[in-house]
């Protein structure tokens, strides 16, 4: 499975951005998906994650009540919603998919397949 990643750009620090992921070829309707992002020099770094339905997500401290996960499923595109941006939030983002069942969707090495990244530039 082919994960297209967009919506990438630079923005000025309380800014927002819309991020977007798509599965290219085939439906990821039972799936649950993540973003995750990797800043330049640390390890990449969870992010969000929201079930088939769409109703449930979870989300890393640093970004709870500026970032918001969604899903349309009829367009079969997840979206990250990302307001209030800090200049702590520049990194390339990622997202993954997986249709396994687990307890903790914040670890990566639960998610089968990945994004190409797209890059999030918050200027100070």
């Amino acid at each position: 499975v082919q994960l297209q990643a967009s919506g990438g750009g630079l923005v000025q620090a309380g800014g927002s951005l819309r991020l977007s992921c798509k599965p290219l070829g085939r439906t990821f309707r039972w799936a649950v998906m993540g973003w995750f992002r990797q800043a330049p020099g640390k390890q990449r770094e969870f992010v969000a994650t929201i079930n088939w339905s769409g109703s449930n997500q979870y989300y890393v401290e640093a970004v709870k009540g500026r970032f918001t996960i969604s899903r349309d499923n009829a367009e079969n595109t997840v979206y990250l919603q990302m307001n209030s941006l800090k200049p702590e939030d520049t990194a390339v983002y990622y997202c993954a998919t997986t249709q396994n069942s687990y307890s903790d969707y914040s670890q990566r090495w639960v998610y089968d397949y990945w994004g190409q990244g797209t890059l999030v530039t918050v200027s100070s």
